[in-house]
């Protein structure tokens, strides 16, 4: 068997063929449509003839996905899609099984099968890109929720006010572009000038000005963690999205948990905090797990 395995991001749709024993045959990315829902469609039906050999589409994407039916209720960070049936749209061109789901919860399953939450039974995947994705296992299955939005940790808010906005919810207070604009302030740089590598460069290089940056970003992550534990109780918590790929990054964000933990005044047993193993492949090996799953 050979799927055609799609990765819809903001900025770009990564996709590769992969067989039977989840090998990656071929691999690449081309720009995700900025207009609209049918120009999605119009790449993804062309990526599927460039390859169409395979015996099914796998597809993930960021917002509140109705699995079941291939509908996508929110679009994320892709707001075209709100309301739209991609499945049946897509479908309507390609005659082969589609299947589709939200690129944290792929994430979450590609760490359950064969990642860093495959010995464990309850684990929460928590992935750091332009917002904040979140995937949760439960019983070590795929927990969805009612109406397929559980996990979706970018809308927790602290904000007390009656019209809470874009601003204040976590997704874009802690997203990975959050400490370049952080640290782009605190600079007095221009926010488009920076990028996540010139900060951990900064880090690496001993800039205070940056190790501060990282400090304070970590430290918030944390405290929604904690959390997070506190109403999951997981055993792992992973960590994904291209930001883990800095050591430093897991590295304060256990610092930071485990002072919680040592000052808490109630006893609480720990979450194991992990790097994702597949990191920026997670959506890919994870949407290849939901197609076998449940098609």
């Amino acid at each position: 068997m050979k799927l055609l395995v799609t990765d819809i991001g903001g900025t770009f749709i990564k996709f590769a063929v992969m067989d039977q024993d989840m090998n990656l045959i071929t691999r690449g990315k081309v720009a995700t449509p900025k207009k609209d829902a049918l120009a999605l469609v119009d790449v993804l039906e062309k990526l599927y003839h460039e390859h169409s050999d395979v015996e099914g589409i796998a597809i993930c994407l960021p917002g509140i996905i109705d699995c079941e039916n291939g509908h996508v209720v929110m679009g994320g960070a892709l707001r075209y899609n709100d309301g739209f049936d991609l499945r049946d749209a897509l479908f309507e061109r390609i005659h082969v099984p589609i299947y589709m789901e939200n690129d944290a919860k792929c994430a979450a399953m590609a760490e359950a099968a064969a990642g860093s939450l495959a010995d464990i039974r309850d684990g929460l995947v928590i992935i750091f890109g332009t917002m904040i994705g979140g995937g949760i296992i439960k019983d070590g299955k795929l927990w969805r929720g009612r109406h397929f939005s559980a996990g979706e940790v970018s809308f927790i808010s602290s904000d007390r006010s009656e019209r809470p906005d874009r601003e204040t919810v976590w997704g874009n207070r802690c997203s990975a572009l959050a400490l370049c604009r952080l640290f782009a302030k605190e600079k007095g740089l221009e926010e488009d000038s920076v990028n996540g590598e010139i900060v951990f460069n900064a880090v690496a290089a001993g800039d205070q000005t940056a190790i501060a940056c990282l400090d304070t970003y970590t430290k918030e992550i944390a405290v929604q963690l904690f959390n997070l534990q506190t109403i999951l109780d997981p055993e792992k918590i992973a960590i994904g999205g291209g930001i883990s790929a800095q050591p430093i990054f897991i590295e304060y964000i256990r610092k930071h948990m485990e002072a919680f933990y040592a000052h808490f005044p109630y006893p609480i047993t720990p979450a194991q905090i992990v790097q994702c193993r597949f990191l920026n492949d997670a959506n890919l090996y994870g949407a290849f797990q939901c197609f076998v799953k449940n098609i």
